[in-house]
């Protein structure tokens, strides 16, 4: 048993504490106070005659102020230098919460990496390659994209497009979200592949031949171009709305319709191009086949998806995808390569009666081919663009209720959404239906539409064609016979010939080359040729 004085304040008139005493009072436990006193942090004042230590009257703010220390994380060595005053408290303070902040930063790397390993599904075998790009440092990361630049564009003389690659940097944040960090991991991998690199390479040749020639003056001054480099951006934006709506609203790269929207967009361009070599200065073929090669030579997936990730990693907005508007521009511009005046012989000889009664026809034949197509059916391929059946019925679903919205003034802008639903059958009658009411409720036959007053009975044979030929690629998709609605075929097939048959036949437009078709062809197998599939 130990002494009983032990247990209380040292009985002998000097205020020393027993260390029972001092766990009573402060709440620490005997071990830690008996382990920091054998550390050097809480020494005794005295001992007993028997060997316990005694602790004198300032103990308990000591004890308190070597409880926060290390409730803060700091280590014993550092906590007695500023006890013994070989240290202050805030060059300590300083010293830990610097170490504190890599371990914060760690520990976030680490639940970032975690978080992604989570959300994307990794194997076992990507977490080392995972780990290791997370730890590496911004100017390890930089060097990564450096080495992609100078690599892709070795020999190409175009300094503003290299200088713009190496100032976007994979700046990741000291608590990268999940998506962040999984952005770098995609973003590691891609600038390794051959495919990033080439399209790198060609966008800076392209660069590199439209810039003014050495030793020429440039042709703005610089707060001019910085101008012109706003002026680019609110194109880019232009031509990317644009797309989008012409696609929205079923507008045909190559139709007549398509001329006005080109044309606004190669007057806006033209502007920006004041700075590079040979710039055009009106509207023509040379301007337009300008701004085509432009296109295509923006036309790289790899990059797109480069800037993606870039901005992902970075917290910054992400470039709106061009994909879409790009393609229906490019097919344009190839479609239109001079502006030109409307030819308005197409909307001559186009009898109202004559229309609705061929859509009546057209519709019972399809409304039938489409009721027998099975549920296994819609997988099928089919002539048409590389749709599925699926596709196919969808997309005439929606060039009846197309019609139908164009009859009643106001144009859908939903052509990417689902129109089928789970019943492809009842989704088609309800839309040729519609579309029928809508062509005589409206007027829409006796009316006319857009810019060019265009006949709304021509806009109604139109998708006679479109419903005719669909049902073609439909029939050959299933193994059914072609010749549809033979009482109106042969004039809705000259009716295609009026409508289409100046349209040029460009990569992206509506039809492909003509075909030849058999001597003994339907007029309906006759009309595919006519539009690019093989009757054959």
């Amino acid at each position: 048993m130990g002494d009983p004085r032990v247990e209380g304040m040292y009985e002998d008139g000097t205020g020393l504490l027993t260390i029972g005493a001092l766990a009573r009072l402060t709440g620490v436990p005997v071990k830690t106070i008996r382990n920091w006193s054998d550390q050097a942090l809480l020494p005794p004042a005295a001992r007993t005659p028997a060997g316990y230590r005694l602790y004198g009257p300032d103990a308990p703010a000591r004890l308190e102020i070597v409880r926060s220390l290390r409730d803060l994380g700091i280590g014993t060595a550092a906590i007695r230098s500023v006890l013994h005053r070989e240290r202050t408290i805030a060059e300590t303070a300083t010293q830990w919460a610097d170490a504190l902040d890599a371990q914060i930063r760690t520990l976030q790397l680490q639940r970032a990496v975690l978080r992604s390993v989570a959300a994307r599904g990794s194997a076992a075998e990507e977490l080392p390659r995972m780990t290791e790009l997370a730890r590496l440092s911004d100017r390890q990361r930089r060097r990564i994209i450096t080495d992609l630049v100078e690599d892709a564009l070795d020999g190409v003389h175009a300094p503003a497009y290299r200088s713009g690659l190496l100032a976007a940097t994979p700046d990741l944040p000291d608590d990268p979200t999940p998506e962040q960090l999984g952005a770098w991991i995609e973003l590691a991998a891609l600038v390794r592949e051959p495919e990033l690199r080439a399209a790198l390479r060609r966008m800076a040749e392209y660069s590199a031949r439209t810039q003014p020639a050495a030793g020429q003056p440039p042709a703005v001054e610089e707060p001019a171009a910085a101008g012109q480099e706003q002026a680019a951006v609110r194109v880019a934006e232009l031509m990317r709305v644009r797309g989008e709506a012409a696609v929205a609203a079923g507008i045909a790269p190559d139709s007549p319709a398509a001329e006005p929207v080109i044309g606004e967009l190669v007057a806006a361009w033209i502007p920006t191009q004041a700075g590079t070599a040979d710039p055009p200065a009106t509207d023509g073929p040379r301007a337009r086949g300008r701004l085509l090669e432009q296109l295509e030579a923006a036309a790289e997936p790899a990059v797109e998806r480069y800037w993606q990730l870039l901005c992902t990693v970075t917290g910054r907005p992400a470039p709106p995808r061009w994909g879409t508007a790009g393609t229906w521009t490019a097919a344009a511009l190839r479609a239109h390569p001079r502006p030109s005046e409307l030819d308005r012989s197409a909307f001559d000889a186009t009898d109202p009666d004559r229309v609705l009664y061929a859509f009546e026809q057209v519709t019972r034949d399809v409304m039938a081919l489409v009721a027998a197509v099975r549920p296994e059916d819609l997988a099928l391929p089919t002539p048409c663009a590389g749709w599925s059946v699926r596709e196919l019925l969808d997309h005439m679903v929606w060039e009846n209720l197309m019609a139908a919205s164009i009859a009643q003034g106001a144009p859908r802008g939903d052509l990417t959404a689902d129109h089928l639903g789970d019943d492809h059958r009842a989704a088609f009658e309800d839309s040729a239906r519609a579309a029928r009411a809508a062509f005589t409720d409206s007027g829409m036959l006796h009316r006319t539409f857009g810019p060019y007053e265009a006949p709304g009975a021509m806009l109604v044979q139109q998708v006679v064609v479109e419903l005719l030929a669909h049902g073609w690629d439909l029939a050959r998709a299933v193994g059914t016979p072609t010749g549809l609605a033979p009482q109106v075929a042969e004039e809705t097939l000259a009716a295609a010939r009026r409508i289409y048959g100046a349209a040029p036949r460009t990569e992206g437009g509506s039809f492909a080359p003509e075909r030849p078709a058999p001597p003994a062809a339907s007029a309906t197998d006759r009309l595919a040729a006519f539009l690019g599939r093989d009757p054959a």
